[in-house]
């Protein structure tokens, strides 16, 4: 979504929790000058991209030596 510095600062209640979604990019004069994004979202991507690769069966230990084993 793109929309003007002005209409951010006119409505950035809204505009914030479309971040939460998607990239808000802001515009002044024609010209992307930010982003607005969720601090969270690339980690919920990860997250989403994990479901039905890792055993159901493993713990946190067992992942934690086998990352160590991987170096």
């Amino acid at each position: 979504m793109s929309i003007t510095a002005t209409e951010l600062k006119n409505n950035l209640e809204k505009y914030l929790q479309i971040s939460a979604t998607e990239d808000v990019f802001i515009t002044r004069n024609g010209e992307v000058v930010a982003k607005l994004t969720s601090p969270y979202h690339d980690r919920v991507e990860t997250a989403k991209s994990l479901f039905g690769i890792l055993p159901k069966d493993i713990n946190i230990e067992e992942l934690k030596i086998e990352r160590l084993a991987m170096k």
